[in-house]
């Protein structure tokens, strides 16, 4: 078990056996509590008043002795034995003790009591006029009262609560535990290399804060995971295309020692397949510009459709010396804060590499068009070339991915990749798909953030 664990165990046992102890004072305080009111001098209410009516009924009909038996014969059972009888004179039937309390609230209720059921004056046979009531001590067992359920002894009470509680704490503090302790087995393997290391399966159908703070582990660590892929590749796919021009580097330095006749020849050569690296190594720090703000330039306003017709029209000369043509076709304005000079490189690496794969005598379309409910510019640039499988169509925008169609054809794949990031470097997206009659197009979402 954790330090965490034990924090979160003693927090909550402490807090329920506080809690409990307090209800218990206060449950005791008010059951011990003194009665404040006075007890009633004669008893009423329903069971006060059926006796009341039963003596009253042998009296008027059987007389004084008649009342006598009825009290009498109650002896042992309460209820009868209860009710008292007092006569003109002022003597009780049975010559019991009357309280003068008793006898005024007697007196009282038989003169203001209309329904006559506190106490009642009866007339014998004989025409004895006799007080019926009943006094409150004699009558308290017949009044109906709440039982009170049998307590245990206060020392079981306290020793259920205590393990209620130790039980209780202790599955709580398990449950928020247990997830945090996988949390922290994910980052230690983490940190030793282990990206593919998952723990939302481990944490369960948890849907809480700490199951969302799993969920973005697990995203955390499949970025990582596909960004340390993604940079391993690209270490190989570097490394690859440097050992071809260094490899014709050292045949042609070799053939010049061999034939010093060749040696202009083979600097030529050399010349070449240098500028070729040179040509390679920017465009690698291109790409890794990018990913940084100081490598993207500074945002400037400018108008998205003025940009994209200088673009076409220098690539348009380019393709016109090649047998190809630029159609570009604008609608709306397209204002908004950009990083330029990314930017522009972005779009003229896939200007230039439509024109480089569209058939001769073909022609790119750039289409540009504001988007009112976007709040952007969608921009479109389709070719007639070979196109491009489905199954690269996903990958194209990777570094050093050519696919089938580019073979034969110049450059290391770098170019889509560049421009994927100068667009998502401007907040924008970027979607490749076959054209229909055969092509490739293009399209790019940009938001015109001003």
């Amino acid at each position: 078990m954790g330090r965490l664990f034990w924090k979160l165990f003693f927090g909550f046992w402490l807090t329920l056996l506080l809690t409990g102890l307090a209800v218990a004072l206060a449950v005791n305080v008010l059951r011990d509590a003194p009665e404040t009111e006075d007890a009633p001098a004669i008893v009423g209410g329903p069971a006060a008043a059926i006796l009341v009516d039963s003596g009253a009924a042998v009296l008027r009909h059987g007389g004084v002795e008649a009342l006598r038996e009825f009290i009498l014969s109650g002896e042992g059972r309460p209820r009868t034995s209860r009710l008292h009888a007092i006569g003109a004179s002022g003597h009780e039937v049975l010559d019991r003790a009357v309280s003068e309390e008793a006898r005024e609230a007697a007196l009282s209720a038989a003169r203001t009591d209309r329904r006559r059921q506190a106490a009642r004056w009866v007339e014998s046979p004989q025409g004895e006029r006799w007080l019926l009531f009943v006094p409150p001590g004699e009558a308290r067992p017949i009044a109906r009262h709440r039982s009170q359920p049998l307590l245990p002894p206060a020392v079981l009470m306290l020793g259920i609560g205590v393990a209620a509680s130790i039980a209780f704490a202790a599955l709580l503090a398990w449950y928020l535990s247990r997830p945090i302790r996988h949390l922290r087995s994910a980052f230690d393997r983490a940190a030793q290399g282990q990206l593919d290391v998952r723990v939302s399966g481990r944490i369960g159908a948890r849907r809480d804060e700490i199951a969302d703070l799993g969920r973005d582990f697990d995203r955390m660590a499949q970025r990582l995971q596909q960004l340390l892929e993604a940079q391993q590749r690209l270490l190989h796919d570097v490394s690859h295309e440097l050992r071809s021009p260094l490899a014709r580097m050292q045949a042609a330095i070799g053939l010049a020692r061999q034939n010093p006749a060749r040696t202009d020849d083979m600097l030529t050569r050399l010349e070449h397949e240098t500028e070729r690296l040179d040509r390679l190594v920017g465009e690698l720090l291109t790409l890794s510009r990018l990913d940084t703000a100081a490598g993207q330039g500074e945002a400037e306003e400018i108008d998205l459709m003025e940009m994209l017709e200088a673009v076409v029209a220098d690539a348009r000369f380019e393709a016109q010396s090649n047998g190809r043509d630029l159609r570009y076709v604008h609608s709306g304005e397209g204002v908004g804060r950009f990083h330029v000079e990314a930017l522009q490189r972005g779009i003229e690496n896939i200007v230039r590499n439509a024109v480089k794969y569209t058939a001769p005598g073909t022609t790119v379309e750039v289409r540009a068009q504001r988007l009112p409910g976007r709040d952007g510019v969608c921009i479109e640039v389709c070719d007639r070339g070979p196109g491009v499988s489905e199954s690269e169509l996903p990958h194209i925008f990777e570094p050093f991915r050519r696919g089938e169609s580019g073979a034969g054809v110049s450059g290391f794949g770098l170019g889509l990749a560049i421009a994927k990031r100068a667009i998502e470097a401007n907040g924008g997206s970027l979607q490749a798909r076959n054209r229909e009659g055969g092509g490739l197009c293009v399209e790019i979402f940009l938001p015109c953030k001003k």
